[in-house]
């Protein structure tokens, strides 16, 4: 079964369990990893900057594992096939820091409300003081559900159109709104007064980290880990065979163009324009298919120039 599991998406779900097994039996021993390995508040002193990769593997149960891995594994899959390896791992890593970092913003924030309820008027460095004088070694976060919900959302971003499941509603959504449903419900969780010991805004943070990552290689797809195929799926070449339109020619409600002969510009007319369209798109399709199957890195030099071209058309 791992067999047929892309390698960073196989080794992360080993890992995880892996360490899940070692939270057992030392615990057994009287040893608690979460203790060591999990993101304290910056201000405890049980804090170490390594705390922000070390909580991403380790998790407060079962039912918190499985729930983690299991969408690993469905979405994670995906992902990596699409981005390949080193994007994919890199990814999961930036997001997970990030939502290490938005949780103790927010943990921050909680804590200043507090000191400013009991010490009105408190300055910044007063409550700075107080905080580093107390005791908040039991602030911790864990799990790897801050890189589990930015894959989710890159799922979203990649394949908007794609049609999922979800418990326990009776009919498929789109993954895009699929995406927004679970950022609605880490909204109102993290802002209800109900205290469920769940990190919500590290889920958020994550999911946000993601988006800006993201939006940041559309940008500058020279810098995106070579692997400018990326570009085309967040321009929704992805699952939408067939969809792509000339938007200068939607404009103007026209589906012509302009060629050039050894008599000068001629006028396409319309059954030529639409067999090149055709044979472009499937030229790029069998493209795709092929990152699908084996990634972008099985693409050759030229497919690959092919497909950066054709997603600048």
């Amino acid at each position: 079964m791992f067999s047929n599991i892309p390698a960073v998406t196989r080794n992360l779900l080993l890992i995880n369990i892996l360490v899940y097994i070692g939270q057992w039996l030392f615990e057994t021993s009287g040893v608690s990893l979460v203790e060591y390995g999990g993101l304290h508040f910056f201000s405890a002193s049980h804090f170490h900057l390594w705390q922000f990769v070390t909580y991403m593997f380790l998790h407060g149960g079962f039912t918190h594992l499985f729930f983690n891995m299991f969408a690993l594994w469905m979405f994670g899959c995906v992902i990596e096939r699409v981005w390949g390896s080193q994007k994919f791992l890199f990814y999961y890593i930036f997001c997970g820091i990030g939502a290490g970092l938005c949780q103790e913003l927010v943990q921050f924030c909680e804590f200043y409300y507090t000191v400013q309820q009991q010490f009105p008027g408190t300055s910044l460095s007063e409550t700075m003081t107080i905080l580093g004088n107390s005791n908040l070694n039991g602030a911790l976060t864990i799990g790897a559900s801050g890189a589990v919900y930015a894959i989710l959302l890159a799922f979203g971003m990649i394949f908007p159109n794609e049609r999922i499941f979800i418990f326990p509603l009776p009919v498929p959504i789109k993954a895009k709104w699929f995406v927004c449903i679970y950022v609605a419900i880490e909204l109102f969780s993290a802002l209800s007064a109900v205290g469920d010991g769940i990190a919500h805004m590290a889920h958020v943070g994550g999911m946000l980290f993601g988006f800006l990552l993201i939006n940041y290689w559309r940008r500058h797809p020279e810098r995106n880990f070579d692997l400018s195929s990326s570009r085309q799926f967040f321009e929704k070449w992805g699952r939408a065979r067939g969809s792509s339109t000339n938007l200068d020619s939607e404009r103007y409600g026209e589906t012509t163009t302009t060629t050039t002969t050894g008599y000068g510009p001629r006028r396409e007319d319309d059954m030529e324009y639409n067999a090149k369209k055709k044979a472009l798109q499937e030229e790029i399709d069998a493209l795709l298919d092929k990152i699908r199957l084996s990634g972008y890195d099985s693409l050759t030099k030229e497919e690959k120039k092919r497909l950066f071209e054709a997603s600048r058309q």
